[in-house]
């Protein structure tokens, strides 16, 4: 049983894990889809709490039945093979997009938090990825176990403090427009896209089924609670859009004894999903060129950091969307995928 619950706790982990990056950790991403949108985005949250739940499991489950070993042949069994391989190809530079938003937002902790240059904290992020993925995928199912509980004791503990020392005083919001509604759809469509780069080889490598569907249920409400914390705490920043990493701004304001460890959190989980995005993309290309994984991993990385220099805003602001979007094929199929006996494709 404590096996189970094991393997229950560390699909979890690696699921928030994958998701939570640049982005989420540092508040950017919460800012974009939800926070913006005042009570509205909390509505948007609990939304993107159930899909999560829902189809994170789902995929895991698909997968697992498929035997899937990556997300090539996941996408081929939903999308038929040839819409499936429009698919792959799209997500190949999806996943290099997403990679150099990571590392420009490990360049923007460095440069706005820490008070070092841009560029060495993208420096420093490629050789630690380098490192640690020459480990295989071992070292980042543990940093994850690692990371992702600190990441939801500091969320939670922020919350509470926001909650009874601000002036409740909330920020600007939008209620005229629908795009609060759809706001959730296009973010949990783009990171449970993004997440099947560890999701569906995961699903293959557990031992017992049951491990996965609890496994997507807690790690879907973690992320939902994570989601719901930081936004109670991005909620209390006057201008909250105009920080490159809110969440820190916020631990300035309300909790500055322990500013300099959230940090730490934040790059951990910038760094996981630069390293769970690597390991999709090398698994993918491995099977196309007949390249030595180093050689793979390095090319990765070279391409993501010229696309990183365009700035970390700026992509965010631009690529999330776009890619959220354009992943909402994959959501509607999940979601409209009925229970069957499963072939292998």
């Amino acid at each position: 049983m404590r096996g189970k619950r094991g393997e229950v706790i560390q699909v979890a982990a690696v699921y928030v894990g994958t998701v939570v990056g640049a982005g989420f950790a540092t508040g950017r991403e919460i800012v974009e889809f939800f926070t913006q949108y005042g009570i509205y985005g909390l509505l948007g949250i609990l939304i993107s709490g159930i899909l999560f739940m829902w189809l994170g499991t789902k995929m895991m489950m698909i997968s697992r039945h498929i035997q899937a070993e990556s997300y090539k042949e996941f996408n081929e069994y939903l999308f038929g093979r040839k819409i499936g391989l429009i698919v792959n190809i799209l997500m190949l530079f999806v996943l290099i997009g997403v990679t150099s938003v990571m590392l420009s937002g490990a360049g923007a902790v460095f440069h706005e938090q820490l008070g070092f240059p841009f560029q060495m904290g993208i420096f420093v992020t490629i050789i630690l990825a380098v490192f640690v993925l020459l480990f295989g995928v071992k070292g980042l199912f543990s940093v994850n176990m690692f990371v992702v509980p600190i990441l939801i004791l500091f969320s939670s503990l922020l919350a509470v403090t926001v909650i009874f020392q601000s002036d409740h005083q909330s920020i600007s919001f939008q209620i005229d427009t629908w795009q609060w509604l759809v706001s959730p759809f296009t973010y949990t469509a783009f990171n449970i896209a993004m997440a099947q780069a560890v999701l569906v080889p995961l699903a293959r490598e557990v031992k017992h089924e049951s491990s996965l569907k609890w496994g997507g249920v807690l790690g879907g409400a973690a992320l939902c609670l994570v989601l719901i914390t930081s936004h109670i705490a991005l909620s209390s920043l006057p201008n909250v859009e105009q920080y490159e990493i809110p969440m820190a701004q916020v631990m300035k304001n309300f909790m500055y004894s322990i500013h300099w460890l959230y940090i730490l959190v934040i790059y951990g989980e910038i760094f996981t999903s630069v390293i769970g995005d690597i390991f999709g993309l090398q698994r993918q290309l491995k099977q196309v060129v007949r390249l030595p994984n180093i050689v793979i991993i390095i090319g990765i990385l070279f391409v993501s950091y010229f696309v990183s220099q365009l700035g970390y805003s700026s992509l965010i602001s631009f690529l999330y969307p776009l890619f959220g979007y354009v992943s909402l094929a994959l959501l509607g199929l999940l979601m409209v995928h009925q229970k069957e006996k499963y072939n292998k494709v």
